[in-house]
């Protein structure tokens, strides 16, 4: 009864008060065949709701700006698949038909948007739009350096969250190239990212930075010591990682990112890649309550929603739910040729079957 009366608790104040997402994690593996394939755990305090969504070539749409009103205009050139969430018509994590990959990730506390003008009006989008522009517009990380500023990101609240979303951006493409743009001193600043690796706060720069603390890490184990002829040897598997961070925080979090995405054997194959993505995320999976924070008095969890893979040579996105951990696909050029030009949505939630295996004797 204590149990169900805190759960209830909990789920109330998500309600009241959504928690920001503050533990995503996203990492990238690249295959023998050239194969690139990015994947990330996606966390939030209350269910975002996400479905697949899928938007075709030729779509127009406009940017918002903070008062209400209309910002950039303009056409897609590229059709994109992959999830959104709060029920808003833009990708927040997802691929577009040049292999092009976008992911948004939290940023509280360090992001800086610009302030809507007169003059900056017509270039002007939301955080949360941003993705679906640079999916809509760019087929490779080149031609993303080359017009990333050409917009301006400003402040534009969600109702769901109460906020503008805080967001950072980590940008793969089938090349394997990889940026990371963060939005600061009320502009966007853009940082190769040679690792492939994005958490949250603080910069990214910072996060390269501390990655020094953890040099010494090696996935080989270590070989025993001598001391004054007492020999000293390992208790088991694993003293090669010893001192690499456990806990949720961003920091820690891209530190075992890069440790695991850098040890992991490379797969043969794209497909064979999107598989290790996801075992390799399996590690940053927040079990619901592990992670607690309260706001005005209420309490609320993070938990990992669902986690996304990609396949950014074959054109497939990837995903598992909270409450459906079986692998799904969608295959951008059905899907958007199922889609008929119009933005569709398929659903992402459903409830994981469980088949009693006790009769299949060999």
């Amino acid at each position: 009864m204590m149990i169900q009366t805190f759960a209830k608790a909990v789920l109330a104040a998500a309600l009241a008060f959504a928690s920001p997402a503050q533990a995503c994690t996203g990492i990238r593996l690249v295959a023998k065949d050239g194969g690139v394939a990015p994947g990330r755990t996606l966390e939030f305090g209350v269910d975002l709701e996400s479905d697949v969504i899928i938007i075709p070539k030729g779509t127009a749409i406009t940017g918002s700006t903070p008062d209400g009103g209309k910002g950039i205009a303009y056409t897609t050139k590229f059709g994109a698949v992959g999830a959104n969430g709060a029920g808003l018509p833009d990708i927040i994590d997802g691929i577009n038909d040049q292999g092009l990959y976008v992911g948004l990730f939290y940023f509280p506390g360090y992001g800086s948007f610009a302030e809507t003008t007169k003059e900056n009006a017509a270039r002007a989008l939301a955080p949360y739009e941003y993705g679906t522009w640079l999916l809509g517009n760019f087929a490779s990380v080149d031609e993303v350096k080359a017009n990333f500023e050409k917009v301006v990101v400003v402040p534009v609240v969600v109702d769901a969250i109460k906020e503008a979303p805080p967001v950072h951006f980590v940008i793969h493409d089938r090349s394997g190239k990889s940026v990371v743009i963060e939005p600061a001193d009320h502009g966007l600043k853009i940082y190769d990212n040679p690792l492939g690796v994005l958490t949250n706060a603080p910069t990214f720069d910072w996060h390269m930075t501390n990655l020094r603390n953890y040099i010494n890490l090696t996935a080989t184990n270590v070989p025993p010591v001598d001391l004054s002829g007492l020999k000293l040897a390992q208790f088991g598997q694993g003293s090669g990682m010893r001192g690499l961070p456990g806990d949720f925080t961003p920091p820690s979090r891209l530190a075992r990112a890069v440790a695991f995405s850098q040890a992991a054997p490379q797969p043969q194959t794209a497909p064979e890649a999107v598989l290790q993505v996801f075992h390799i995320l399996n590690n940053f999976d927040i079990p619901y309550g592990a992670v607690r924070d309260a706001h005005d008095g209420l309490k609320h969890a993070d938990y990992t929603l669902w986690t996304s893979a990609a396949d950014l040579k074959n054109l497939k996105w990837y995903f598992k739910t909270f409450n459906d951990q079986s692998i799904r696909s969608v295959d951008l050029g059905t899907a958007v040729a199922a889609a008929k030009g119009k933005i569709r949505y398929i659903k992402m939630d459903s409830k994981q079957p469980v088949r009693d295996v006790s009769k299949d004797l060999k």
